[in-house]
């Protein structure tokens, strides 16, 4: 009879996190040494140099792979650092079709920084399949998509562009930041690779950067460990630590993140001053049902419009338990303007075509008590 895959939370706990041999100690110790004795020439215990691999490191790149159910993880010192190592994939004349709406500074990236490289970028509305198809090229060798995205909440049917990528040849991967593997786990749906920003849901407090590439095949592997070894833009071991802490609650932390964020959806779209909410879990969400299918929670991202930037800004000077910060993901809610903040530097054309507005906020709902959230933003709502 085949063993019985544990459970989320068992395996969040547990793979790659075994007591430590030498001491029993429950936790894996911060292994904070840069260099390895080796008993000769040739010989050591499977470490040489922390750049290339680290105890801790491997501890929370094995419990990774097991939550994406990947194969192979490799963390990396921030989220634009993963994404980087992502595109190292590629060469000169390769082609990548993206989601038109994704993280600003992804954007950045591969408009200001790879195109001089020669890389190619097509960017269309991923949440209808065919336009994926009608975008791929002969010389198309990844699909970067992000679902929900960021800010407007849209969805992609992972299963769906995966079936074109796959018939094309071509791979998919999928920014994970906004669900985290306890909502959406894109390889099952058939996904080829996987990333998160692991500063968000993965860490959960607000106070570590990294990021990270869940792969599904031997050349993802090989590739990921090779990126880490020359470029050196891998995660510290105590930043290893933070992530192996903070992933040990995922499960109950977002758990609450959705019973607050569902909450605080159907309020906003209730209140009188709110133009507009955007969140997957609201029943007039153009893609609810696939929401439902694709991911087991809402999740706590959410977006709603205020009409104006005069009506934000009034709003945002009142808040007091939503911090105005950029980032999501932590314990504590954050709120931000994605026009101003996380998605200034696509411009205010480019910011059009999205659909995010000057009156645009964007909400990371936190797990405080929700009542004293919805307090402070009845407050704040006051002043516009």
């Amino acid at each position: 009879m085949a063993e019985k895959k544990k459970g989320f939370s068992t395996r969040a706990i547990h793979d790659g996190q075994a007591s430590d041999p030498l001491t029993g100690a429950v936790n894996v110790p911060i292994y904070a040494s840069s260099t390895y004795v080796q008993e000769e020439i040739g010989k050591h215990k499977g470490y040489e140099y922390s750049r290339v691999s680290n105890p801790t490191r491997t501890a929370l790149e094995e419990n990774f792979a097991s939550l994406e159910s990947g194969t192979s993880a490799h963390v990396f010192a921030s989220g634009m650092a993963a994404i980087t190592a992502l595109c190292t994939m590629m060469k000169t004349g390769d082609h990548v079709v993206c989601s038109d709406n994704m993280y600003g500074g992804t954007t950045r990236l591969f408009n200001q920084v790879l195109v001089n490289y020669g890389l190619e970028f097509t960017y269309v509305d991923t949440s209808n399949a065919e336009n994926v198809e009608r975008a791929i090229r002969p010389s198309t060798k990844l699909v970067h998509i992000e679902t929900p995205t960021n800010p407007m909440m849209a969805l992609t049917d992972i299963r769906a562009v995966a079936e074109i990528c796959h018939r094309h040849g071509v791979e998919l991967s999928v920014d994970n930041t906004f669900m985290s593997p306890y909502f959406q786990r894109p390889i099952e749906l058939g996904a080829d690779l996987v990333m998160h920003s692991t500063t968000k849901f993965l860490n959960g407090h607000s106070d570590g950067l990294g990021g990270v590439l869940i792969g599904t095949k031997p050349q993802h592997a090989e590739t990921f460990a090779f990126v880490q070894k020359c470029t050196g833009a891998i995660l510290s071991p105590f930043e290893c630590w933070l992530l192996l802490r903070g992933v040990k609650t995922l499960a109950v932390r977002m758990r609450q993140h959705d019973a607050n964020g569902r909450k605080v959806a159907e309020w906003l779209d209730q209140h009188a001053k709110v133009k507009k909410v955007f969140y997957p879990g609201l029943p007039d969400h153009p893609q609810y049902e696939l929401a439902k299918r694709q991911m087991a929670g809402f999740g706590s991202m959410l977006s709603f419009d205020l009409g104006s930037l005069a009506a934000a800004n009034r709003m945002l000077k009142k808040v007091h338990i939503c911090a105005l910060a950029e980032s999501l993901g932590g314990v504590e809610t954050l709120i931000s303007h994605p026009a101003s903040m996380t998605h200034a530097a696509i411009g205010e054309e480019g910011r059009r075509k999205l659909g995010i507005t000057d009156g645009l906020v964007r909400i990371s709902v936190g797990i405080e008590d929700v009542e004293d959230i919805l307090a402070d933003l009845e407050q704040a709502l006051d002043a516009v």
